[in-house]
Parts: structure tokens; sequence; C-alpha cells
């Protein structure tokens, strides 16, 4: 049975960006024990993001947020680039990336990610949208873990 719908009575999940990045995805990074194991790990690149809700969802009442980490997918072996795309579409970035900050230092950063049923250049935007945490290090790279 999935232990995340069987949270407390009344509880809410609605962390800040600081919270996701500085406690939760810190914490994940680290394999350091989170103290109440809310986020769940999958594969974004193997689900579409209409199956989201039943995978993620916390206890038994409607949700229209969800959380999780996902590992990034690299479009090329040797490369930097990021593969977004899943078997009905991709995620693409739009905006500028926003820092998070704690205490006035910088901790990470958030991307804004609209997903695109069919294939570039040619899809059809929706109306899902994601965002992207990522760790700052000191070396100012990406982590390889990210709250979606």
């Amino acid at each position: 049975m999935n232990n995340f719908s069987h949270v407390p009575p009344g509880f809410r999940f609605h962390p800040t960006d600081e919270e996701l990045v500085d406690y939760y995805l810190r914490k994940k990074i680290a394999s350091t024990r989170i103290d109440l194991d809310v986020i769940k790990d999958i594969d974004l690149y193997r689900i579409e993001p209409w199956d989201l809700q039943e995978l993620c969802k916390l206890g038994t009442d409607e949700q229209n947020e969800w959380y999780f980490f996902s590992h990034k997918d690299k479009k090329y072996p040797t490369g930097t680039r990021t593969n977004r795309a899943t078997k009905a579409g991709f995620w693409k970035a739009t905006g500028r990336d926003k820092g998070i900050y704690s205490k006035h230092n910088l901790v990470g950063m958030r991307k804004t990610l609209v997903y695109y049923k069919g294939r570039a250049p040619n899809g059809q935007k929706s109306d899902w949208i994601m965002h992207e945490y990522r760790l700052e290090t000191n070396e100012n790279g990406a982590t390889q873990a990210s709250i979606r």
C-alpha cells in the first residue's frame, strides 16, 4: 500500500521555495533522512503530466500541486543538454530562472517549464506548468536531482 496516502489528518503540504531547496532537496542530495517522507521519487521522462496526480498525491483530498524528486536526463551521454521529452510531448523552459535565497544567501534556482503535446517545434502548448528546483553549489554548478 502507498505510504503517501497515510498522512496525519489535517496534514497540508505547502512548502516555500526556500524550504523545498534548503531542506528537502539538500537532504535528498546528501542522502539524509527527511522527517516526513512526502516527496516521491519518479522518472519524469517516463510519465505524462496527467499521470502525476495518482503517483504523487498525499492523503485523500483533491490537490492541484504535486511534489516529486526526479533525476535530470541528459539528451546526449557526453553532453550537458537536458532531455525533457516524454512519449507524448516535452517540457519547455520559459522565462528566466529565479534565485532562491536563505538569509540573503543564494541556495538554489527555480526554473519554470510548460508542457507541450507533440514534438518540437510543432508542439501544442498545454495548461501543465512545472517548477524545477535545483541547488546552487560553490562551483556554481547544478546538482543532478531536482524537485519538480
